[in-house]
């Protein structure tokens, strides 16, 4: 199953199309689609984390601008309008906007031609998705020897891309050669990416892992309880700095000072040249609601009232953070692997 696709009913065909895509704040409870036939849904489903992960919200993005051609068709400013509100629905992963303003520069050409550049970006999504996983898994091979332990933060899996995946569509591959010991998923605070999302993945694929704190991460390296960490990316930019979930700079300062490689797997979608290093990137903070509950709503299994709080205190809570070049051991895309530790660069 996609994680989201454009469905047309046979039977209605033209405006009627709509985007399907499996709801994340779900998971693990239940496999919900949503059916979104609207881009204020659309919107929503992407600040809700319903949808998430780059090379997905660049699909996103791209069959949002179809919607938006269907709905606003008669409304030019309407339709400015949509296109804008999908393009700024989350600032920092790049993707997003990128795969909107790709589509709607097909909006003089028609609602049919956007339609066809969305579909574009969606079927490039899921080749890269492939071509990551195997030249990823060469690299690991190569870095690690035979059968490693992994490390992996947030969710990387098909959930973030179309199907397979970038750094979780690499262990998949490993563990399909027989090459993987087994896998360390961080949790991934504050909303349990990885503790919800990466261990529902790999439990469908049968991969041997244990879940682990944040915090844990490191002090696991040190013990040599892994042998390299990989995890995927929001966006590379042009000196090598990497933006990926809070937590990963953590992680990769563990995996320096044990030694190990650390490894980043994203499309070429997520390299952006325009941007010179981090400092230059908006980082979205998501508000103290998802740090001062006791339990997050998008955890369906948790034992403890949702609505319950640590009381009436302040939180700093950004989503995402910035990880220097000189960390990262290499970055792999669907096009080449770029050695960072060899002085290389996006």
């Amino acid at each position: 199953m996609r994680t989201i696709d454009w469905v047309t009913d046979p039977d209605r065909p033209g405006r009627e199309g709509r985007i399907e895509l499996i709801d994340q704040t779900a998971l693990p409870g239940e496999l919900r689609v949503l059916r979104i036939a609207a881009v204020t849904d659309l919107v929503a489903a992407i600040r809700s984390l319903a949808v998430r992960g780059a090379p997905a919200l660049g699909v996103a993005g791209a069959f949002g601008v179809a919607l938006a051609a269907r709905q606003f068709a008669d409304d030019p400013a309407g339709l400015a309008a949509a296109v804008h509100e999908i393009e700024t629905a989350r600032p920092t992963a790049v993707n997003l906007a990128r795969g909107t303003r790709r589509a709607a520069e097909l909006l003089s050409s028609g609602p049919d031609a956007v339609l066809r550049e969305a579909y574009a970006v969606r079927d490039e999504e899921i080749a890269s998705s492939e071509a990551m996983a195997l030249r990823g898994a060469d690299l690991i091979s190569e870095l690690c020897g035979p059968r490693p332990r992994l490390l992996t933060h947030c969710n990387t899996g098909g959930l973030c891309t179309v199907t397979v995946g970038t750094a979780l569509g690499v262990i998949g591959e490993l563990h399909r050669r027989g090459a993987l010991a087994g896998v360390i998923a961080s949790e991934t605070r504050p909303l349990l990416q990885g503790a919800r999302l990466t261990a529902w993945e790999l439990t469908q694929w049968g991969v041997d892992f244990r879940v682990a704190v944040d915090s844990a991460g490191p002090f696991l390296m040190a013990r040599g309880e892994v042998q390299a960490v990989i995890l995927g990316a929001d966006r590379i930019c042009a000196n090598g700095d990497v933006i990926n979930k809070i937590g990963t700079y953590a992680h990769a300062l563990g995996a320096h000072r044990a030694g190990l490689p650390f490894v980043v797997v994203a499309p070429e979608s997520t390299v952006d040249l325009d941007t010179l290093d981090g400092a230059a990137v908006e980082i979205e903070d998501r508000g103290a609601a998802e740090v001062t509950a006791l339990s997050s709503p998008v955890n369906p299994a948790a034992s403890v009232n949702p609505a319950a709080s640590v009381g009436p205190a302040a939180a700093v809570n950004p989503a995402f953070d910035v990880t220097p070049h000189d960390l990262v051991t290499a970055i792999v895309t669907e096009r080449r692997v770029i050695r960072l530790d060899r002085g290389e660069k996006p």
